[in-house]
C-alpha cells in the first residue's frame, strides 16, 4: 500500500471529523430516518429519502477518512532537523521576482492542500521546485502560465 505525507495537523483534523461523524452526525441522521419512516408511506416520503441520501453521503466520508487515516505517513516538521532547506510541513515566504509581492505557504498533503489558507500540496509545482532550497535561493516555478522566478525570504518550522 502506498503510504501519503500528512502533516500532524492535518491528521489531528481528519480524526476530529470523523470522531464528529461517528459520535455526533450518524444518531442525528438515525433518529432523522426513525422520525420519517413514523410519518407513513416510504414511497412518496421526502424526508425519508433525504435523511437516507444523507446518511449515505455520511458513511461514504467515514469510509474516505478511515482509508485516507490508513494509508497515511504523519510527518511533524517540529520533530524534524532539516538543516535549513524546504522540507514537507515547512512554512515558506517567497518573494515574487516579477511583481515584488510576498507569499507565504505551506507544503502539506495532498488531501490537506487549500490555497485559500495558504497550504499547497507537496506535488505542486511550486512545491516541487520548493523543496530541498535554502533561504535566499531563487526558484523558478514551471507553471500552467508560464514560468515564475521566486526568492526563498524566510523557512518556517511550525
Amino acid at each position: 500500500m502506498q503510504r501519503h505525507p500528512m502533516t500532524k495537523e492535518g491528521a489531528d483534523r481528519l480524526k476530529q471529523e470523523l470522531q464528529n461523524l461517528k459520535t455526533v452526525e450518524r444518531p442525528a441522521v438515525s433518529k432523522a430516518i426513525a422520525e420519517a419512516r413514523e410519518h407513513g408511506d416510504l414511497k412518496e416520503n421526502a424526508e425519508y429519502h433525504a435523511a437516507r441520501e444523507q446518511q449515505g453521503l455520511m458513511e461514504a466520508r467515514i469510509k474516505q477518512i478511515e482509508g485516507l487515516l490508513g494509508s497515511v505517513q504523519i510527518i511533524d516538521v517540529t520533530k524534524l532537523s532539516p538543516n535549513g532547506k524546504v522540507v514537507f510541513g515547512a512554512t515558506v515566504t517567497v518573494l515574487n521576482l516579477d511583481n515584488d509581492e510576498e507569499v507565504t505557504y505551506k507544503i502539506v498533503g495532498e488531501e490537506e492542500a487549500d490555497i485559500k489558507h495558504g497550504k499547497i500540496s507537496v506535488n505542486s509545482p511550486i512545491a516541487r521546485a520548493l523543496i530541498a532550497k535554502e533561504e535566499g535561493d531563487e526558484v523558478v516555478v514551471k507553471a500552467p502560465s508560464g514560468d515564475i522566478d521566486y526568492e526563498i525570504v524566510e523557512i518556517q518550522y511550525i
